[in-house]
């Protein structure tokens, strides 16, 4: 489908690809990995033709579609969420728009519309961005009017919509929540292309891949299996090549000391002479390069806090109706590294708020712990740097005794290389400034870490960083990720948070997984069903005066939308049933010979007839929503 033949390129004199070749099959799917700056997006560029290799040729089977999304937002006009995810052809949203009016082209539209299968493309676009956690009244809404993740998202779904022979994704999952992310994860294993992607998510490699692609030493090196596999592999090719090496090294050095000790002499200059030749015809072995990041430094630690290091007690917070927790009791005590888990909108990014005081309690207390000191990352990333400073003058303004060269190396770890750390903290990017702030955090932690998300925007050998300067934190983490690898080599606890209840597990991500007997370790951080073995259950506080009250103003409001809910099916069938009257009685004046004897009256109840069943059509479509919406509404 796809061939690379002896591809090289070269930015600034600097070589990033050196004659490499590959080749893409129908359904390979293959992850590109190495470290940033290796060239994956270089080579993307080059496949894509938006740029030209130095030399080389990369050749297309004829016929074959190719889709691409970028890491960053992709630019948006005035299309709506809905035709930006069936814009699959130039033709559709112009023939979807102008059907949806009363122009006189009203008719031909609808044809064109019909002949590009638009109906089905559509219903598909409306389940895909459905998947993607889109809701349906979002569907009509402008995409200028949506976060530059959301364009994201919806470009994400007109690729699916698509269907490409071969797809390719940079990032594909940094703009995607848990449960779309599961969503997506699902539906690309039943994708009928191939798949190339660049992604920083093990769990997501090790689901999908069949092949990983490494960018190392300016060349491709390809491996079977997913990432763990690769890694497997790659390690034992490391040391069978540092083997070969070594016994190069060696030979070069025994025949480097005939020569030094021989040269000078007449009768075995000669062979001196020869030695030096035989070291220069032996193709030379390189010696392995590890991409692993070691930090040769001690992080700074915190001051020791108190055996309870923070408690929320008897909370309530509810946003409008929505109450998402009332009477609620939670301790953090002291070495706990506790990751938050359980469904979107079940109440973690509160919770986490709520413990670092970055909104207000409602109702009850937080009581912070004895010499605990809390930080929000979330929080942090912005609000407390200085837009004035350059990067480094940024992370050096610490309280702690760091060298400005172990300053440098960490913000290397962390993506600040060379003359980047001379940017203006102001022209830095959203993930760039939440980079920093993760530097400045470790280089002056406090003693109750609170963090949503650490490792959005991070490549896999800084998250590897991050997890080694979070081993050697002796403070107390509370943190949410959806990183399954990031979880099992942090965490010590876990907290399961659902509908308002916390359900803790002592133990590390493992013994949350047997306990509850997930099915997968990433389905298992959005399971919303209750855990099997709860080994901590909070208790249930008994029910309040006013906690009564609300209940009976929700069932009072539930109540009144289902009645609402049947008026509006109600109204809907009576319109259908009309409508349906009406279309029996025109398709039986057109039945009678002698409409056609009169002039233009065939012509007219042929038209009366389309408007009829295009509103059927319509109205049915609406019913169909009301009669799932008031089901849903019985079941609750």
């Amino acid at each position: 489908m796809l061939t690379i033949s002896g591809i090289s390129k070269s930015y600034g004199g600097r070589v990033l690809l050196d004659e490499v070749s590959l080749q893409v099959n129908r359904e390979d799917r293959l992850g590109l990995v190495g470290p940033n700056g290796a060239g994956k997006s270089t080579l993307f560029s080059l496949i894509l033709g938006q740029s030209e290799p130095d030399a080389g040729v990369i050749s297309m089977q004829r016929n074959v579609s190719l889709g691409f999304l970028p890491q960053e937002s992709a630019p948006v006009g005035e299309e709506t969420v809905i035709e930006l995810a069936i814009a699959i052809h130039p033709d559709m949203v112009p023939s979807r728009r102008l059907m949806l009016t009363d122009d006189p082209e009203h008719y031909h539209a609808k044809a064109r519309y019909e002949e590009l299968d638009g109906y089905n493309v559509e219903a598909k676009a409306k389940a895909i961005l459905a998947g993607l956690s889109f809701r349906e009244k979002d569907f009509e809404r402008p995409c200028r009017e949506l976060s530059g993740g959301w364009v994201m998202r919806a470009h994400l779904a007109r690729l699916l919509v698509q269907e490409p022979d071969l797809l390719m994704l940079d990032e594909p999952t940094n703009h995607l929540d848990l449960e779309s992310l599961l969503w997506f994860q699902q539906y690309l294993h039943a994708y009928p292309g191939a798949i190339l992607m660049i992604s920083h998510d093990r769990e997501f490699l090790n689901d999908l891949v069949t092949g990983i692609v490494e960018i190392r030493q300016r060349q491709l090196v390809r491996y079977r299996g997913n990432y763990d596999e690769f890694l497997l592999q790659r390690k034992a090719q490391e040391e069978q090549l540092l083997a070969r090496y070594k016994n190069q090294q060696r030979e070069i050095a025994h025949l480097m000391e005939f020569v030094d000790r021989f040269r000078a002499k007449n009768t075995k200059a000669a062979q001196a002479q020869s030695k030096l030749k035989q070291i220069e015809r032996m193709e030379k072995i390189e010696a392995p390069v590890s991409d692993a990041i070691t930090i040769d430094f001690i992080f700074p630690q915190p001051e020791r806090s108190g055996l309870r290091v923070i408690r929320l007690a008897n909370v309530r917070h509810a946003y409008g109706a929505n109450v998402v927790y009332d009477q609620l009791n939670f301790e953090v005590e002291r070495g706990q590294r506790i990751v938050l888990v359980g469904p979107n909108g079940a109440g973690k990014s509160t919770l986490l708020k709520l413990l670092a005081g970055a909104m207000p309690i409602q109702s009850g207390s937080r009581e912070l712990g004895h010499n605990a000191r809390s930080g929000y990352f979330a929080q942090y990333r912005a609000d407390t740097l200085n837009l004035e400073r350059t990067v480094l003058e940024e992370a050096l303004d610490t309280p702690q005794r760091i060298t400005e060269q172990n300053v440098r190396t960490l913000l290397g770890v962390f993506l600040f290389r060379g003359d980047d750390v001379f940017k203006r903290v102001k022209v830095l990017s959203g993930g760039e400034k939440s980079r920093l702030a993760l530097v400045k955090l470790l280089l002056d932690p406090p003693n109750l870490l609170l963090m949503d998300e650490p490792t959005t925007h991070l490549d896999m050998p800084s998250i590897d960083a991050l997890v080694n300067a979070l081993q050697q934190y002796q403070g107390t983490l509370v943190f949410i990720s959806h990183d399954v690898h990031f979880i099992r080599a942090v965490a010590n606890t876990v907290v399961h948070v659902n509908s308002g209840k916390l359900t803790t597990y002592p133990g590390n991500y493992q013994y949350y997984l047997d306990k509850t007997a997930a099915t997968s370790a990433r389905s298992a951080l959005v399971a919303g069903n209750k855990p099997s073995q709860p080994v901590e259950p909070e208790r249930k506080p008994a029910k309040t005066k006013e906690q009564k009250r609300l209940e009976a103003e929700e069932r009072q409001a539930k109540s009144k939308l289902k009645k609402e809910k049947q008026n509006a099916v109600t109204v809907l069938e009576n319109e259908i049933a009309q409508l349906e009257q009406r279309q029996a009685a025109l398709t039986e004046e057109l039945e009678k010979p002698e409409t056609y004897q009169q002039p233009g009256a065939a012509m007219r109840i042929n038209r009366e007839l389309t408007e009829v069943q295009d509103r059927l059509e319509t109205v049915t479509a609406e019913w169909e929503k009301a009669a799932s919406a008031l089901a849903e509404q019985e079941t609750t």
